[in-house]
């Protein structure tokens, strides 16, 4: 295991400070102090920031108002950017969001869906990652954005438009997330967000920050020494064939951020859910029939065998593997193909089906943790929730995805709440697009923060770490050649047992047998089977894991 590779920025306090204006006299720390007390009524805790706090704000409107009770709650400083309750600052640098509504300012959007939201963050530390970064970089057109910003570079990354600089020593990114394509009214256009990314670096003014010094990040990667049956196949050693294009994996050692587990109890599984038991090869083709319970069928990246029952045993044991490149549509950098499965999908300790005849786990079975504490980010009704670190060891978001998004409205899960390491947050789910749209599992992400923005990186040896530690016993690297352990039989957990499956053949569109109680007479009928979305259906329509 590895600790992360960072840069250390040199910060130029009095640079900052020269750049104040009626600033007043005194060391750098004493003009920024000053200008905390005002700024921090609107933005608190904006002195915790490690590096000059960057805003999109109207300083002396802010300063005229500093002694009415608006000064609190205006958002009106900020023009057409409305600060969200995500604002971060801390020994890492800091980070937030605003949002610009649909229809707001001089821009021409196609896009409709929601607002957009703008994110931008100054760091006091950035990781250096090993793999390649896939990015593409252009000069901004913009000339007096040019010279405002000298050195400013234009990023297209992971599904986000990026504008990255430096000033005062410090590396600031501004992102939105957006598609290099057409204009539409459900995505937004990368070519449409550009303007609003320019105006909204015009507006951006020195509030805040306080001169401190940055070490760095410092893990401890200790694991316990107690053995255990916990065995896991190397990280970039994915299931063969399952890469994009069949690419291999990438080889990561490294431990991003030391957290707890995010399934609440042990045992849990980090697996595929495409190219092991009940999963649907996602659009590689398959050799059999998908769609009847224990079928057997194969991919056709593999020839392995494979059966339609998400229960199967080998679903629900060690050992675990790593899925991050595994093929998707989905932008990864550090993926050899520039496209990958951003992070790895975790199956907590059983499967729990509704009767004799499921082919397919209930959800909300296992509780979900907050792996850390720190600040949540999710606008109500996004399918992903995200947890942020900035402290002195990390700066660091963790994305939690397939829960379900009217839970997570109800319970309050949005951003600007503060959650606690092992505070229960949510249920494992099948929330693809909609209920039952995915199968039973938790996707887990972990992004950094680089000189190019928020990143995605494989979370494999975090997640090893952090069971290991709930396990208190370390586990075992599978290296190849290595004999692989029996798996075990693991029944699944049967709700309705007196529900079995009746001794027919399928029907002829592939659907499970009809479903009796043992006990009822010949004339009754069948028992009510609980209506099942085919797999294929799931797999189309939560194809995208965005935030959205």
């Amino acid at each position: 295991m590895l600790a992360p590779n960072v840069t250390i920025s040199s910060v130029d306090w009095a640079a900052a400070a020269a750049s104040l204006k009626d600033a007043g006299d005194g060391t750098p720390a004493e003009q920024f102090a000053r200008l905390n007390a005002i700024t921090g009524k609107r933005l608190p805790g904006v002195g915790k920031s490690s590096v000059p706090v960057l805003l999109p704000i109207d300083l002396d409107a802010l300063k005229a108002d500093a002694d009415k009770p608006e000064a609190k709650t205006a958002n009106k400083y900020f023009g057409l950017f409305q600060p969200t309750e995500y604002f971060l600052p801390g020994p890492a640098g800091y980070s937030g969001t605003y949002l610009l509504e649909i229809g707001g300012g001089p821009f021409k959007v196609s896009y409709k869906k929601k607002p957009i939201e703008i994110e931008f963050s100054g760091a006091a530390f950035t990781y250096n990652l090993d793999g390649p970064s896939r990015e593409e970089v252009f000069a901004p057109k913009d000339k007096d954005l040019v010279a405002q910003f000298p050195g400013i570079r234009r990023l297209l990354h992971e599904a986000h438009v990026r504008y990255a600089f430096e000033r005062f020593g410090v590396p600031y990114v501004l992102s939105i997330q957006c598609y290099d394509r057409r204009p539409s009214p459900r995505f937004l256009a990368c070519r449409e967000a550009d303007p609003i990314a320019e105006t909204f670096l015009k507006r951006l003014q020195v509030a805040g920050g306080t001169p401190q010094t940055v070490d760095g990040p410092k893990l401890d990667l200790t694991r316990p020494e107690a053995k255990s049956d916990f065995t896991y196949y190397a990280p970039g050693d994915m299931i063969p064939g399952s890469g994009y294009k069949k690419l291999p994996g990438t080889v990561d050692y490294h431990v991003y951020a030391m957290m707890r587990f995010p399934i609440a109890q042990a045992p849990a599984y980090v697996k595929s859910q495409s190219f092991m038991p009940w999963g649907d090869c996602y659009r590689t083709g398959h050799n059999g029939r998908i769609g009847r319970k224990d079928a057997p069928y194969s991919c056709k990246v593999n020839g392995l065998p494979l059966t339609f029952n998400e229960s199967a045993p080998v679903n629900f044991n060690y050992p675990w593997r790593d899925n991050f490149c595994e093929y998707r549509d989905f932008l990864v950098g550090q993926c050899a193909g520039g496209r990958g499965h951003q992070g790895q999908d975790i199956r907590p300790a059983n499967c729990v089906m509704n009767n004799q005849g499921s082919d397919r786990c209930e959800p909300y079975q296992h509780s979900i943790a907050a792996v850390r504490d720190g600040l949540i980010w999710r606008l109500k009704g996004n399918l992903a929730a995200y947890l942020i670190l900035n402290n002195a060891n990390e700066f660091v978001r963790f994305r939690y995805l397939h829960m379900n998004p009217d839970y997570m409205d109800a319970e309050g899960l949005l951003t600007g709440r503060q959650v606690s390491e092992g505070e229960i947050i949510g249920k494992v789910a099948t929330w693809g697009d909609y209920e039952s749209g995915t199968s039973y599992h938790l996707h887990f992400n972990i992004q950094v923060m680089t000189k190019s923005g928020w990143v995605w990186v494989n979370p494999y040896m975090s997640l090893v770490l952090a069971y290991e530690r709930m396990i208190k016993s370390r586990g075992t690297e599978l290296k190849e050649g290595d004999p692989l352990p029996p798996v075990p039989d693991k029944p699944p957990v049967i709700l309705n047992p007196a529900i079995v499956a009746a001794d027919k053949p399928a029907a002829a569109n592939g659907a499970a047998p009809s479903l009796v109680k043992p006990e009822a007479k010949p004339e009754a009928k069948p028992a009510p089977q609980k209506p099942r979305k085919k797999i294929r259906r799931y797999r189309r329509k939560a194809r995208t894991e965005t935030d959205e």
